[in-house]
């Protein structure tokens, strides 16, 4: 049985009590709602430079620092075995964002004003993302 498969990097980003969101021209998945910056590896890609390339060039973010805290493996709608890499960068201010043509809008909300759960794509998945990343990260 061949199985085919998407290896995906997430990237957390958040500021004090701000986290970024953003929503895709071309949405993945035929998803529609709010992301964590994501992208696909390239081909020998590391898992930590996608997630680096998919800041810097959908948003023009560099981030610093980019620390993996957690792998999620599931299996997607689509039947394709999803392997997600889930980095988290912590800013010590908020970025000025440049969206490239990839993000059709990216901002930055409080932590307690996140959107509701059934304007996040994959039913909320990137709420899911950011309480399990932000579990133990300064605050």
């Amino acid at each position: 049985m061949t199985h085919h498969v998407k290896l995906i990097s997430t990237a957390t980003v958040i500021s004090g009590d701000e986290v970024l969101l953003v929503r895709y021209a071309n949405m993945p998945d035929h998803q529609r709602g709010w992301f964590m910056p994501h992208d696909l590896l390239e081909d020998l890609e590391h898992p930590q430079d996608a997630a680096a390339r998919a800041l810097r060039e959908q948003l023009a973010i560099v981030a610093p620092a980019l620390v993996l805290k957690h792998i999620e493996s599931f299996r997607g709608r689509d039947g394709t075995w999803h392997l997600s890499f889930h980095f988290l960068a912590e800013l010590t201010e908020i970025a000025q964002l440049q969206a490239n043509a990839a993000v059709s809008e990216a901002t930055w909300f409080k932590r307690d004003q996140l959107p509701p759960r059934d304007q996040v794509s994959h039913h909320g998945w990137a709420l899911d993302v950011l309480e399990t990343v932000t579990a133990t990260a300064s605050r």
